[in-house]
Order: structure tokens, then C-alpha cells, then sequence
């Protein structure tokens, strides 16, 4: 039996201590150990002021708060944070300890009757959870086993191991096992009052119940400014709105080593703006901490507005695997592409026929590396060989397998011809960042060179994703592997095909997504086996045993040139006014597992007066 307990105060190396002055913190609160994280103790107050673009950006207070059950440490180890401690056996049976005297920010318990109600009343039930349990829960399609032990314990027992638990638990947008009960049970059939029900369905124009509790129990995407949170800031403000206001949660569970209630600051204002617009906004100093929405080429103009703007810029690594990758359909509906970029010699040879070193240069200053779409050099399952994988500019090479391919034939003007008589024409779509605009222009002088045009088609990022699952792109951009950062105990998601919205395999992605349903079976014998090993991590035992899987993954992912990388390690621009302390000067700006700001903790950010 492999017995092991986490606990607030192994992982972070405190001692118990009492809040000052604050009595609304757990008994024994999360302690932050602010030497680790070269922190200096603030003081409370202020207000901290940021731009987004849309509405439903507010998400982003939940991925920069970062509370989670379990979060990532300095090391990138899972720890406890909400929690007061987890106990894993055989990583099948997990029991979790809530602190005593937590508190949701409306001032009511957090007791396990949060956890039993969401697992009994909305995970398996048919109207709010149509589609059954969320898959992290599943183990060849089985649920576990819950029990409640008492108003602090709870456990959760698998027959076979889990690896996706915790890690899900700790994801930008977690897996969300609990909702506040008290709050909640006022908007369920079970619960609630029906004539209260009867008239919230006809004044918020729903279609019943279901819609209801959807609508205001939303916890990633804080709409509901009545929703409780055991986030730092609660949201406080009705939607819609240009300016949204989140406030000190009084009920935090962190403090600093002094014993002072987190988070310093006493609110965050989220004001709205157009997307186009925030940059130079942000130059004139209104926003107080920046990084969504600046791009490197803002760079020179944020630091000329430095000293009129109170504010300074710090450039913090991407945590992507790649900077911009282009993602070639090899399930579009058009057969002559579709064949084409089933064959590993044509994704071979269009990443070959990129020059990575002129886009490091004229697009990123060369501060960049020129690698393939992989891991970075920080994730310990680094290699040379899986970054370097066909992201030589080689167009002799490149030439020689899209003759091999059957690609021989050009036209007058050295096109390359499809078996169907058209032109080697790759029309890219892309959600239409001027800065994927510039890179396409380059990679289109460059694929001259080997007989291949290629178009930019700019559009919107839902338009875009539907198109891609429809099977209508036949090569598409995005962002590269949001896990750049890598461990063995992470999801390996990313590098097999599990979802309609991965561009470069949407039919092979929706076939896993719907159990067979619908969608295409892999045709590719590497597809398969990325398929196979991403069910083997699924059930593995041990870290080694992930590794192992992980490793194997990304040697096929790279070799099979799935997804074509431009360059990686690109700077992020992070605005900082000037009195703000305790926002790193080195961090790294990344999805997952940094969570952007959140996993600089910024409930610890303060104002200097």
C-alpha cells in the first residue's frame, strides 16, 4: 500500500501561527512562506485597477486568484491550498480535510455538505449534468465511490488508479468538486421553493429550473455577484457593466507570515475595453498590472510611456510550447489536402521550409528559440531532440520529400500541383492577431521556395472553431502546447487526439470525445498508439510510469510534426505602476500551470501607500 499525505505544513515549510486581528480565517489558515517566494510583508488597502476586453474575461480573476483545493508550489508538486490536507492511497483512494472554521465570503461554513451536494444533487443529476460526471471522476468509465466521514472529511475511492484528480483540481479552470450548498439549494427542484422557482424562470426567461442554476451558480465565470467564493476578491457587481468590481474576500483562507489576513489589497476593478485599445491604454496608466492583451511588438511604445504612465515594464517568458503553431487538418473535408497532410513527409517538409531564425529575428528581436512545438528547457521532460525536430530551415530537404510525397508536378509559375490539377494553395485561417498576420507573411516568402503558396484568411475565434470542427480549414493557427512546462504528472492531453477543437485532428479528436459516436476513428498507426499511450497514463501507477508515458508521447508528437512550430520562449510585456510591490521581476506568463499571475499569488501584492 502506497500511503501519502499531503499537508500545508510539509509543503510549505511553516509553523501554526495566529491571524492578527483578523478572527475570520480558518483556524489554522494557509501560512505563505513569503522568504520562499522573495516576498517582503505589505499592508492592507487599495484598490488595483486592470483592462479586459470582454464581459466573460472576469475569468480571469479565478485564474489569477488561483485558490484551489490543491495548487502547484514552487516546484510545480501539488499542495494543499484550500485545503487542509490530502490523503492518497495507491493514488485510488483520496480523502480530503477541510480547515476548521473556513468560511465561504457570505460568512457561512465550508463543510463536505458543499462537496455531497455537488455530487449528489448537480454531478448526477440528469438536468444539470446531462452529459453524466466530468471525465476527470471517470476510470474506464466508472465513478468513484464518496463518503462523507464527517463535516470536515470526505473521501473519494476509485477501484483502479486516477492520475487526473488532483492535477484537475489544480488547472486554471479547475474541476470544481463542491458549490456552496446554502447559496445553491435555492435554485434546485429538490430544494427550493417552487413558486420562487416558477417566478425566476418566467422573469429571467429560462426554460426552467436547470437554466436557473446554471445561470447563477457559475464559479469560474463569477457572474453572479450573490454567488459566494472562496476566492481573494468577490465579484460585486450586476452584469452587464463596463466597470466590475471584485472585493476582499474577508473570509480568505491565506495570511503572510505575520499572521495578517490576505489578500492585501482591498479590491480589483475589471474595467472593459476594446481589445485593440488596452496597449495603448495601458501606456497611459490605466491599468495598475497588465499582461493579457500586450504583445512583444508593444514593447517599445509601453516603455516609452514608463515615466509620464507611473508604471514600469518587465518582459517575462511564454510558457508555450510555441509562439504560434500551424496546424495542418489532416481530417478536412477537402480529399486532395486531407491525403496530403495524412502523409508525414508533407508536414515534414512544411516545417522544414520555414526559416525560424529570420521570424526570431524580425518578429521577436531574437530573444527567442527556434524550435519545433515541444517542451520547454524549464520541464524536466525536456530533450534537444524533441525540440529540434524537423525546425531546420532545410529547403533542399524540404523539396526532396514533396517529390518523394508525389508533389512533383509544378506549374508555370513553380507551383507545386494537387493530383486533382490545383495549385499547392494553403489557405490559413487565423483568429486574426496582427502578430500571427506577420509571421504568416514570412512563412509565405519562405514556402516559395518549395514550390507551396499560402493565404491568410483572417477570422473570429468561434467562427474559426466551428469551422475547424466541421472539418471546413484546411490549416489553421493557434498557440502552442499551453503545458510547456510540463511534469509527468500532468495531463498529456495535448499530444493525442481527444477533443473536436484540436485543429489538426477534429474528427479523430470528437471519435474519443463521444465514445465512438461520431467523428473518425485515427487512420494513422502514430495517431493510434498516441491514443493508446494516452490511455496508459490514465491508468498509471507511478511517476515513473508517467514519465515513461510522457516521454514516448512527445518523441511521436514531435517525429510525426502534428503541429508545426514557429519559435518558443517569446517575451510577454507585464505592466507594473510603479507602487506596487511584490509582483515578481522575473515570472513566466503561461496558461498552465503558472496560471498567468496566479501562481505569484497576487492576494500578496501590495501598494506602497
Amino acid at each position: 500500500m502506497n500511503l501519502r499525505k499531503l499537508t500545508a505544513f510539509a509543503f510549505f515549510g511553516v509553523a501554526l501561527i495566529a491571524p492578527q486581528a483578523f478572527a475570520e480565517v480558518p483556524i489554522e489558515p494557509r501560512v505563505i512562506d513569503f522568504a520562499a517566494m522573495n516576498k517582503e510583508v505589505g499592508k492592507r488597502g487599495g484598490t488595483l485597477e486592470m483592462l479586459m476586453s470582454r464581459q466573460k474575461d472576469i475569468r480571469q480573476i479565478t485564474i489569477y486568484g488561483n485558490a484551489r483545493l490543491v495548487a502547484y508550489d514552487q516546484s510545480f508538486q501539488l499542495a494543499p491550498d484550500i485545503l487542509k490536507s490530502v490523503e492518497t492511497t495507491d493514488n485510488k483512494t483520496f480523502t480530503l480535510t477541510l480547515r476548521e472554521e473556513h468560511k465561504w465570503s457570505d460568512g457561512k461554513p465550508f463543510t463536505t455538505e458543499d462537496f455531497r451536494y455537488w455530487w449528489e444533487d448537480v454531478a448526477n443529476n440528469e438536468e444539470l449534468s446531462p452529459s453524466g460526471i466530468p471525465r476527470e471522476m471517470l476510470v474506464n468509465d466508472r465513478a468513484p465511490t464518496f463518503q462523507v466521514i464527517d463535516d470536515k472529511t470526505l473521501r473519494y475511492t476509485w477501484e483502479e488508479v486516477n492520475p487526473l484528480f488532483l492535477t484537475a483540481l489544480a488547472q486554471p479552470r479547475p474541476l470544481y468538486i463542491y458549490m456552496p450548498a446554502h447559496y445553491m439549494k435555492q435554485w434546485h427542484a429538490k430544494y427550493g421553493d417552487p413558486a420562487f422557482l416558477k417566478e425566476k424562470i418566467e422573469s429571467e426567461q429560462v426554460q426552467g429550473w436547470s437554466n436557473l442554476h446554471q445561470r447563477f451558480g457559475r464559479q469560474y465565470r463569477p457572474e453572479n455577484p450573490d454567488m459566494p467564493t472562496l476566492q481573494p476578491w468577490a465579484q460585486t457587481t450586476n452584469l452587464p457593466s463596463e466597470r466590475i468590481i471584485f472585493k476582499r474576500n474577508e473570509h480568505f483562507h491565506r495570511v503572510d507570515p505575520e499572521g495578517t489576513q490576505l489578500p492585501y489589497i482591498d479590491e480589483v476593478i475589471v474595467n472593459l475595453a476594446s481589445s485593440s485599445i488596452i496597449p495603448a491604454k495601458t501606456g497611459t496608466g490605466e491599468s495598475d498590472l497588465q499582461g493579457r492583451y500586450l504583445r512583444f511588438d508593444n514593447y517599445a511604445f509601453l516603455k516609452k510611456g514608463e515615466a509620464d504612465g507611473g508604471y514600469n515594464v518587465r518582459l517575462w517568458p511564454s510558457g508555450k510550447g510555441s509562439e504560434m503553431v500551424l496546424l495542418p487538418n489532416m481530417n478536412t473535408k477537402d480529399e486532395a489536402f486531407r491525403t496530403a497532410f495524412q502523409d508525414v513527409r508533407v508536414r515534414r517538409a512544411l516545417s522544414l521550409g520555414i526559416d525560424r531564425v529570420e521570424i526570431n529575428e524580425a518578429i521577436f528581436f531574437g530573444l527567442g528559440r527556434t524550435d519545433a512545438n515541444s517542451v520547454l528547457p524549464s520541464s524536466p521532460l525536456y530533450r534537444d531532440d524533441y525540440a529540434r525536430a524537423w525546425a531546420d530551415f532545410d529547403l533542399e530537404q524540404a523539396n526532396t520529400l514533396l517529390d518523394k510525397a508525389g508533389y512533383s508536378e509544378r506549374d508555370s509559375e513553380g507551383v507545386r500541383l494537387l493530383p486533382d490539377g490545383r495549385p499547392f494553395e494553403i489557405v490559413v485561417e487565423t483568429e486574426g492577431d496582427s502578430q500571427d498576420a506577420d509571421i504568416l507573411q514570412l512563412i509565405a516568402d519562405h514556402w516559395r521556395g518549395i514550390g507551396v503558396k499560402l493565404f491568410i484568411k483572417p477570422s473570429q475565434r468561434d467562427i474559426l472553431r466551428g469551422r475547424v470542427a466541421n472539418g471546413e480549414t484546411v490549416m489553421s493557427t493557434w498557440e502552442g502546447l499551453n503545458r510547456g512546462l510540463a511534469t509527468p504528472r500532468m495531463n498529456p492531453e495535448e499530444l493525442a487526439p481527444v477533443s473536436p477543437v484540436q485543429a489538426q485532428w477534429p474528427a479523430w479528436g470528437q471519435y474519443r470525445e463521444t465514445k465512438g459516436a461520431s467523428g473518425e476513428a485515427p487512420a494513422l498507426p502514430e495517431v493510434q498508439r498516441l491514443s493508446e499511450l494516452y490511455g496508459a497514463w490514465r491508468t498509471a501507477g507511478t511517476e515513473d510510469e508517467q514519465r515513461a508515458i510522457w516521454e514516448e508521447m512527445l518523441s511521436i508528437f514531435t517525429d510525426q510534426v502534428y503541429t508545426i512550430g514557429t519559435v518558443s520562449g517569446g517575451l510577454q510585456p507585464i505592466v507594473v505602476n510603479n507602487k506596487l510591490r511584490n509582483v515578481p521581476d522575473e515570472g513566466i506568463w503561461a496558461f498552465e500551470p503558472t496560471l498567468y499571475f496566479g501562481f505569484y499569488l497576487p492576494d500578496t501584492f501590495w501598494f506602497e501607500d
